[in-house]
């Protein structure tokens, strides 16, 4: 655990230090689980949402893209069910004075459970090697079955209490287990209660007149309410989908652990509609073709999972998690969900106005299902900032920090070094730079030794250092070195383009 919490803050420190995320309005002191995207940092974030744009919508020629707006109708909310329903339990410990999710608390002691079994399947992947049968082992090894039903048992406990919305019992389990409290190790707890999550605002010029109105807890909604415009204007027949990239704000009860929990975040969104009775069919494949996008980066199969609720939303009638191993442990990155037919039903039913699509096929009209996928864009970051960081030993015995970011999501793509200061070199490197700019983002450094220089871009995520040395007046090439291997190799200086369009090819990426 220590070791653990050693590596988050090192990827806290790390993303400050290179510009890629600072605590907002931190010349005051910060805002509690707010954060900006520097220089780096909202380069990578454009670079993740191009990724999942292009994949999701240029890739499907059924699926289609929506921007909805952050503030919508308050009967949104109420169709929805979140004026109701969209609440977390909360708890707080007496001593600490510190609030925690309930649920939350119980999910890391299950976690921990999970991290033991976990061992044992690593111990015996050891001694085996080729030879071990991790299916058999789990399924007959005691201590992991052990695990395993604890795990289970303690969940679906969990999960049974939060439907009833029996608050006592969760606090009960929370005794039973003898959860502390992470900062001060009481065991001194309050009763649990339930916590809205909206974050209400004002739409009006004077307070008299003001109508009451929400920042959106989620992008969903805006997708349901524009489905028959969507479906109309583009003639889109079932099975479609539309996608949304947006801001969404909750007032969570506690967001801690960096950017992975916070009060504003970016989601990105797909609702797939389909026919009543094949949803089950279609949230098969949104499983495949959603965990086919993850291991597409190359961040480590080992690092996902899926995690099958125990408690369904109100709207779903399916639901699973892609879990990614953060520093952290296992936190949920995705969502999938076979939301039924609720959410257009529920703003058909509210609203009068008709959210069906008319199948000629089948000859009659229906309301869709709708099949969900939803990442955070945040936590996508995260993930893959956290998992590119390392640390190395090379060859000589000295060591290096080095930020192996995708090379199609690293924000700079190539960083341009003239040798010297001197003898025309600058002059060199900046035409070359002047030419790169068109098709990437690239960067011009000529200050400190070369080799610094190096270590520099490599704990900055660049892919490609490009130096120019007295031989380029002569020969017309350059040094290429790159970042993950550290090979150097001479190339002409006309062959640059195509080298770096080969590595950052999208087609190269994700055609798995």
């Amino acid at each position: 655990m220590a070791k653990e919490q050693d590596k988050f803050k090192q990827v806290i420190a790390h993303a400050k230090e290179y510009g890629y995320i600072f605590s907002s309005s931190e010349i005051y002191d910060g805002l509690s689980a707010v954060y900006d995207y520097g220089q780096n940092g909202v380069e990578l974030k454009n670079n993740i949402k191009n990724y999942w744009w292009r994949s999701m919508v240029q890739m499907h020629e059924e699926i289609v893209g929506l921007d909805a707006a952050i503030l919508m109708h308050p009967k949104t909310w109420k169709a929805s069910g979140h004026v109701d329903a969209f609440n977390d339990p909360m708890i707080d410990n007496k001593d600490s004075k510190k609030r925690y999710r309930a649920d939350v608390l119980v999910e890391d002691y299950v976690e921990k459970i999970e991290q033991k079994a976990q061992k044992e399947i690593a111990k015996a992947k050891k001694r085996f090697g080729d030879k071990f049968d991790e299916a058999e082992f789990v399924s007959t090894h005691p201590r992991v079955v052990k695990y395993r039903a604890q795990s289970k048992e303690i969940l679906g406990r969990l999960a049974k209490s939060l439907t009833e919305e029996d608050l006592d019992d969760v606090k009960a389990l929370i005794e039973e287990l003898e959860i502390a409290c992470p900062v001060s190790g009481s065991r001194d707890w309050t009763n649990v209660k339930q916590f809205n999550l909206m974050f209400g605002t004002k739409l009006g010029a004077s307070a008299d007149s003001a109508s009451d109105l929400y920042l959106r807890p989620e992008t969903a909604q805006g997708i349901f309410v524009n489905f028959a415009n969507v479906q109309k204007t583009g003639r889109m027949k079932i099975p479609f989908g539309i996608a949304q990239i947006g801001k969404a704000f909750r007032n969570e009860i506690v967001a801690r652990q960096f950017i992975f929990r916070q009060r504003e975040f970016e989601q990105m969104e797909m609702q797939y509609f389909v026919r009543p009775g094949d949803e089950l069919k279609w949230f098969e494949h949104w499983k495949e073709v959603r965990t086919k996008w993850h291991q597409s980066l190359g961040l480590g199969e080992e690092n996902y999972r899926f995690h099958d609720h125990e408690k369904m939303a109100h709207y779903a009638n399916a639901a699973t998690d892609i879990e990614f191993n953060f520093p952290f442990g296992f936190k949920e990155l995705e969502g999938i969900h076979s939301r039924t037919d609720f959410d257009l039903k529920a703003h058909e039913n509210l609203s009068g106005k008709k959210l069906q699509f008319y199948d000629p096929e089948m000859e009659k009209s229906y309301v869709p299902y709708v099949i969900e996928t939803s990442i955070g864009l945040d936590r996508m970051f995260l993930a893959v900032f956290s998992s590119a960081l390392k640390e190395e030993t090379l060859e000589d015995g000295s060591s290096r920090t080095v930020l192996k970011i995708p090379s199609i999501l690293a924000p700079v793509k190539a960083a341009i070094f003239p040798l010297l200061k001197r003898d025309g070199l600058p002059e060199i490197a900046q035409e070359i730079m002047d030419d790169l700019k068109w098709d990437f983002n690239v960067i011009y450094d000529e200050k400190d030794a070369v080799g610094r220089r190096y270590r520099r871009q490599d704990a900055a995520g660049t892919p490609f250092c490009i130096t120019v040395d007295h031989d380029t007046k002569e020969d017309h090439s350059v040094t290429i070195r790159r970042r993950d291997t550290m090979e150097q190799k001479r190339v002409k200086i006309t062959e640059l383009k195509s080298i770096i369009q080969k590595e950052i090819d999208f087609r190269h990426w994700l055609d798995i």
